[in-house]
């Protein structure tokens, strides 16, 4: 279904940042195929502009509590098919949001309120850095629906932050996990008072600003890369040639060598001279 409703905001308090925030309060920012498809717009938009760190919250008191069941899942690429191939088309709509944002050349910060649950939970494990408030609640949820719960990527992207044998229990069992508990496993980084939120989401993007844009970029891009890496002698390889071409970045915009860089002494100062 159309709406003319925004149900992604954006927000961009600076240039080099934009806040993204889930706007459908009312069913706590459930996934309905408008919104899948604002959200694939606006991620699109993104990846083409001169932002450097995204935020991405719900509004209201929730994340994102999964598929909007309220209405027939029927994504646009579904429409002139039937049966198990309009199933899978609506299906990749849905899914392809996570690859699309670890993907992004930003990194993106999920500040989670409240509950982040089936999709609304693959969204924000699929983000680079999670901030919790203490009122977050998270649930894979999907085999209670009668389904796989393995969905949304969430078989690839849960064990990777957690470990394979807690995210094989979660994603079988689908019980619920309160915010102190997803800090103590590693599926959040912080844990923070619900009216801090924000205020401390955007402080760990200032402090990701204050780097070099080019080095934030390939920091996330190496990253991601080598999660996937054959070796560690694969994921040094690729490392070494970052470093070389952010260096020569670095003093193409600069003037600053990677020697400044890292601090190294210079000849005067290497041989006492």
């Amino acid at each position: 279904m159309t709406t003319d409703v925004t149900l992604i905001l954006t927000d961009q308090p600076t240039p080099d940042l934009t806040v993204l925030t889930l706007n459908n309060p009312a069913r706590l920012n459930a996934l309905s195929m408008e919104m899948v498809s604002q959200l694939h717009d606006t991620l699109d938009a993104l990846a083409e502009s001169e932002c450097r760190v995204v935020i991405l919250t719900g509004a209201g008191r929730g994340f994102c509590s999964g598929l909007d069941l309220s209405e027939p899942a029927v994504a646009p690429t579904a429409r002139a098919r039937t049966g198990p191939a309009a199933g899978m088309r609506t299906q990749e709509f849905v899914a392809s949001l996570v690859p699309k944002i670890m993907a992004l050349p930003q990194p993106v910060i999920a500040a989670v309120n409240g509950a982040a649950v089936g999709g609304g939970l693959g969204i924000a494990a699929a983000c680079d850095l999670r901030i919790a408030a203490r009122s977050a609640m998270f649930c894979t949820q999907f085999i209670k629906l009668g389904i796989s719960g393995c969905d949304i990527g969430i078989s690839y992207t849960l064990p990777k932050l957690v470990g394979a044998t807690r995210a094989a229990e979660l994603i079988f069992t689908a019980r619920r996990l309160g915010a102190d508990e997803a800090e103590r496993i590693g599926l959040v980084s912080e844990l923070v008072d619900d009216e801090q939120l924000l205020t401390r989401t955007r402080e760990i993007a200032d402090v990701l600003l204050s780097y070099s844009p080019f080095g934030l970029e390939m920091t996330k891009q190496v990253f991601r890369a080598n999660q996937d890496a054959a070796s560690v002698t694969a994921a040094i390889a690729l490392e070494n040639r970052t470093q070389i071409l952010t260096a020569s970045q670095l003093f193409a915009t600069t003037g600053n060598t990677f020697a400044d860089a890292v601090g190294a002494p210079t000849q005067e100062t290497a041989d006492g001279r």
